[in-house]
């Protein structure tokens, strides 16, 4: 048919950054430099891989990060402890638990644990309230991420059908309530939702978030819809089978680089812009 506009995320995620950049300098020209705390508990490999690769990008572009590396054994309340001694230090100013946690901590009341000022992932229930009625808590990093592609590229959403697919609490949800607040008219749908690609088949815009490598299929699209594929599998393979689906679209997201670099430049946005509303608190005070 036509050739679709390939959405770039780490063009995407470089324009962030290099706007971070700026940010950081002014701040330091105040003594401020924004903080990452990341805590890991257990030894998962890939969780590692994650926590170490977020550090290095907080240094690339002169921010600080600050490493917590708890054992698998640790409680819940140790756990809670930890946020709660990181909640109190006005030198860090964003705060991530890195998920999994081990299945025997209560890992909704550690994200719930972490003050809305430093949730700078987006995990907390207030926040997901916040990010809702649109009160200026940091959203989760990659419905903001799919937000971001969308206004680089100047994407018109409003007035249009967004289907997700996917209706977890830190993608599905949000970014469904995110598209709404931003005019487009929104169905979250599901693995179970019956007859889905006749449902899919209505979406000007489709966000791919059900975990699943190549579920949605091209045939399932709309002439001309946009594809936002949230989907990371292993494999580097994307929620979206993206050769049938790139044949049917008007702009597609890649899988890699489409929305998981620019996931982690959300991050650090997020951090800054916690460094610059910490340091305006304090010297209100």
């Amino acid at each position: 048919m036509n050739n679709p506009l390939m959405l770039d995320g780490r063009k995407v995620a470089q324009s962030v950054k290099d706007d971070l950049k700026e940010k950081i300098n002014d701040l330091k020209e105040w003594g401020i430099i924004p903080k990452l705390a990341t805590i890991l508990v257990g030894d998962d490999p890939a969780s590692a891989t994650y926590v170490k690769m977020k550090s290095n990008t907080c240094h690339k572009i002169g921010m600080e990060s600050e490493r917590i590396l708890l054992p698998e054994e640790t409680t819940t309340d140790e756990l809670l402890d930890v946020i709660q001694e990181l909640n109190e230090d006005e030198t860090v100013h964003g705060i991530l638990l890195q998920h999994p946690v081990p299945s025997h901590i209560n890992e909704r009341q550690a994200f719930d644990a972490i003050t809305l000022e430093k949730d700078v992932d987006g995990v907390t229930s207030h926040g997901f309230g916040a990010t809702t009625f649109q009160l200026g808590a940091y959203p989760c990093c990659t419905p903001a991420a799919i937000l971001q592609v969308i206004d680089y590229y100047n994407l018109n959403i409003e007035g249009k059908h967004a289907v997700v697919i996917g209706r977890s609490p830190i993608l599905g949800k949000p970014v469904s309530m995110m598209l709404l607040n931003r005019n487009a008219t929104v169905t979250i749908s599901h693995s179970k939702t019956e007859d889905l690609s006749d449902v899919v088949k209505q979406a000007d815009i489709v966000v791919a978030a059900v975990g699943q490598p190549k579920f949605v299929k091209g045939e399932w699209l709309k002439e001309g819809a946009i594809v936002l594929d949230a989907g990371y599998n292993p494999g580097n393979i994307g929620d979206a089978d993206y050769e049938t689906c790139y044949a049917k679209s008007s702009a597609i997201t890649p899988v890699p680089g489409g929305i998981g670099p620019v996931t982690i430049s959300m991050l650090l946005k997020h951090t800054v812009q916690a460094a610059i509303k910490q340091s305006e608190a304090l010297v209100t005070h």
